[in-house]
């Protein structure tokens, strides 16, 4: 069993940055694929990001070039670095963890960009 949690969330204005981590319990964190994905009010769960076992990064087109995911497999943990945030960023973020079928979800934090 692995249970993920989120921080980092919180309201910020237009162009403005926030670091969302994601930390993993368990002792197998470094061969799970992590990610990070976002739902809108009214919208489905969407990819945001993922980075595999060996740090191979993969993201959507929508925040290609603003957002940065990355993982520290010492402290078991993920990081999404959001910079030039946009109103249509605002969402709940959550962590997954994913090993072959077996997938591990987070709570969610929420993200606000509004002035």
């Amino acid at each position: 069993q692995v249970q993920l949690v989120e921080s980092g969330g919180g309201l910020v204005q237009p162009g403005g940055s926030l670091r969302l981590s994601c930390a993993a319990s368990g002792s197998m964190f470094s061969v799970y694929t992590m990610g990070w994905y976002r739902q809108a009010p009214g919208k489905q769960r969407e990819l945001v990001a993922i980075i595999s076992v060996g740090s191979s990064t993969n993201y959507a087109d929508s925040v290609k070039g603003r957002f940065t995911i990355s993982r520290d497999n010492t402290k078991n943990t993920i990081y999404l670095q959001m910079n030039s945030l946009k109103p249509e960023d605002t969402a709940v973020y959550y962590c997954n963890g994913r090993l072959s079928s077996i997938n591990y979800w987070g709570q969610g934090t929420q993200v606000t960009v509004s002035s």
